[in-house]
This record gives C-alpha cells, sequence and structure tokens, in this order.
C-alpha cells in the first residue's frame, strides 16, 4: 500500500460501531469490488496471494453449505458487496453514519474512502443540513419513539426512524439552512478534533457528561477529566443552538425540548400524514432530487450487473418460482399508490419488497419508489407494515 499504483482504492479503511463510540482500531479491508479474480492476480499480485492463503480456505471449507458455494466461487471478494449502497454513494466525497444500537443517537460524517460494518446505518447524503437536522433533539425523540430497543439501548430501525421522518421543507441555500448546516458541520469537527487530541475522549463517554449536564447532575472526577479533555460545555452549546434553528426551520419555536416532547411527537405525526397526502398528490420534497430523479438507464444497469454478479449455488435445487401477471408500472404517483394498494389487496397475504416489486414490470428506476409508496399506504392508514413486511390494513 503506498508503492502499488492503484492499490489504494482497494485496500481501504473500516469502521464498525465500536469504532466511533469508543476507539477507532485503525482496521484496514481489502475490497476487489469491480475485478476478477485473474485482475487481482496481474495487477496486485501480493494481495492476491495474501487472499488466496487466508480466505480462499476459508470459503472452500463452507462450500458445501447453501450460502457457502457461492462465496467460494467468488471467494477474493467479500460475501456481501452491497451493490444498491455502492451505487447510492458513487460521487459522494462522504457520508452519514450513525451506529444502528447504541445509548446515545449520534450522527457524524465518514469518508467516502471508509467502508462501513454491517452494524452502521448508512445515509447517503453529504450536506450538511441533512447531518444538522438528524442531530437535532427533534430527530433523537421521533427515533426514540419510532425504533426498537436491544436490551436498554435504541435501536435505529431505517424504515421507521428514517425513511418516514419529515425533513422541514427550507430553501437549502436559506439563512437557516445555511444556519443548521453551519453548526452541524461545527459538532462534527469539534467532537472529531477532541477525540484526536485525547485518548480518552469517545463519543459515549462524552455525551454521558452532555445527558448529565443538562439534567444538572453532579460530574465524577473521571466525568470532569471528560468534561475538560471532550470541551462538552463547547459541545453543549453547539447542540443547543442546532435544537432552536431546526425548531425554528418547523415553525415550532414555541416548544421547549424535552417538556413538549409530547406535542412535538404529536407535530411530527400530522406532518408525517400530510406529506403521506402530498406525495400522493404527486408533489415530493426530495432530499437528494440530481440523484433520486435522475439516471434511470444508470439503475437499469446496475440492476443487471447485480444479477450477474450475484452468487449461486449450483449444488442445491432452485426452489420453483411461481410467476405472477405482472402489470405495466403506472406512470402517475396517484396511479402507483392505487395499484400498490390494489396488489396488496389481491395477494391476500403480507408481501415483502421483492414480492411487491415482482408484479410489475417496466425500465428505470421504479423499485426505488416502491418504499416510499407502500409507507405513504402505512401512513393512510390503507396498510400495515410489520418486519419488512406489508399486507393490506383490511386483512
Amino acid at each position: 500500500l503506498g508503492t502499488v499504483p492503484g492499490l489504494e482504492r482497494h485496500i481501504r479503511e473500516y469502521r464498525n460501531g465500536r469504532d466511533l463510540t469508543a476507539t477507532p482500531r485503525d482496521v484496514l479491508v481489502i475490497d476487489m469490488f469491480g475485478l476478477t479474480a485473474e485482475e487481482v492476480r496481474q495487477r496486485f499480485p501480493a494481495a492476491y496471494q495474501w487472499l488466496l492463503e487466508r480466505v480462499k480456505p476459508e470459503r472452500d471449507a463452507k462450500a458445501s453449505t447453501k450460502d457457502g458455494a457461492g462465496y467460494a466461487k467468488q471467494w477474493w471478494l467479500h460475501g456481501k458487496p452491497r451493490q444498491e449502497m455502492r451505487r447510492q454513494l458513487h460521487g459522494l466525497a462522504r457520508y452519514i453514519v450513525t451506529v444502528e444500537t447504541a445509548k446515545h443517537r449520534v450522527f457524524q460524517f465518514l469518508s467516502a474512502d471508509v467502508m462501513p460494518d454491517n452494524k452502521l446505518v448508512v445515509i447517503a447524503l453529504q450536506d450538511g443540513f441533512h447531518l444538522g437536522v438528524l442531530s437535532s433533539s427533534l430527530h433523537g425523540v421521533w427515533a426514540t419513539a419510532a425504533g426498537s430497543t436491544l436490551e436498554d439501548r435504541p435501536v435505529y430501525v431505517k424504515t421507521t426512524c428514517l425513511e418516514t421522518f419529515p425533513f422541514p421543507d427550507l430553501d437549502p441555500a436559506g439563512t437557516l439552512a445555511g444556519r443548521i448546516r453551519t453548526l452541524a458541520e461545527q459538532i462534527d469537527a469539534h467532537r472529531k478534533a477532541q477525540q484526536a487530541a485525547h485518548a480518552d475522549v469517545t463519543l459515549t463517554a462524552v455525551y454521558n457528561v452532555l445527558e448529565k449536564l443538562r439534567s444538572g447532575e453532579p460530574l465524577t472526577a473521571k466525568e470532569k477529566v471528560i468534561h475538560e479533555h471532550g470541551l462538552v460545555g463547547v459541545l453543549k452549546s453547539l447542540h443547543d443552538e442546532l435544537d432552536a434553528a431546526v425548531l425554528l426551520a418547523y415553525g415550532w419555536a414555541d416548544l421547549t425540548l424535552p417538556a413538549d416532547t409530547d406535542t412535538l411527537l404529536v407535530r411530527l405525526v400530522e406532518l408525517n400524514t400530510k406529506r403521506a397526502a402530498e406525495e400522493a398528490a404527486g408533489t415530493v420534497r426530495w432530499l437528494r432530487p440530481e440523484f433520486q430523479q435522475g439516471g434511470q438507464g444508470e439503475q437499469v444497469a446496475m440492476e443487471a450487473e447485480a444479477e450477474a454478479e450475484a452468487p449461486e449455488d449450483d449444488a442445491q435445487p432452485k426452489p420453483t418460482k411461481v410467476a405472477v401477471a405482472q402489470r405495466p408500472w403506472p406512470t402517475g404517483v396517484t396511479e402507483q399508490i392505487k395499484t400498490v394498494a390494489e396488489v396488496l389487496a389481491a395477494a391476500g397475504r403480507s408481501l415483502d419488497l421483492d414480492g411487491v416489486a415482482e408484479h410489475f414490470s417496466g425500465r428505470g428506476r421504479w423499485r426505488d419508489r416502491l418504499p416510499t409508496l407502500l409507507d405513504t399506504l402505512v401512513a393512510l392508514g390503507r396498510a400495515r407494515v410489520a418486519d419488512g413486511r406489508w399486507v393490506d390494513a383490511g386483512l
């Protein structure tokens, strides 16, 4: 690394939840996505030998299992290359992450050069404005109510915590959006600077102290050191200003958190319902319009590549797939919602995303719209969702 041209794109930093909330392990990972074994051997022989001698034997040992056979065929690649995530992150300089299960709900930027562990929730947005809204106590209240728990720790469930969360409708170039953006950048930079300067400053320790400052509880001797090393008083002031700016962005400056938490949740649910109705009528407030509204041909290509690269298990019999009657994908949003509702009603059972998608045919990125359409049906009371499966509300 550093002597072989191009290898820096394939030996990358890797982060998991503990790396972010505690102390980074400075782990690197070999990522040969997009290359054949022959290309790896020709271009990066040292890395090839490392994989050949350490990874291939482990893959071969599990080749008789259902999943193992496919992974053994592509032994130089990660078992799950996450092609959809890579497509969404393509072209971004950074992205937002939060640890799926954590005591404190903290969002931060990671460089696009860093590969995320599967226990990080990856949000393919790089604007500090979005980081600011997500980092506010307002979103924290929503995430706690909409998410789940593991023992006593909150779990951030992307389908209920993120995909249904109504962001404020602001001009991205406006003064208030700029204020939120600046505060978020300052918070992210401040935490990283203090972590780099002091080994005892971890996000968990810092937010434990911040929580005590807000509650008025006295700090222990150890916590006083964290308060000093982490400059937690500065961090608190930045978060307080961010919360005030985000509440103002929603037009809810009359609320005070945490005192008005119940009122805040009621307003967010009402806003969610209003947005769902607006989307049903064709008004969609895209968070990343240049990506979400364009590049339909690219999605077709990516889906074709995904099918070609997906591991297959030739040794195992394939279950017989029952054919379903496919409908052309409707053009208007209102018709899309109506047709998806009809599919759920006609199915007579719960369907996952693939189960709904197989009822339609068409080119472009129409499949990307399905989660939003299904969530809209849930918000409108036309469907219910549980464990990633949707069913008609009348069933």
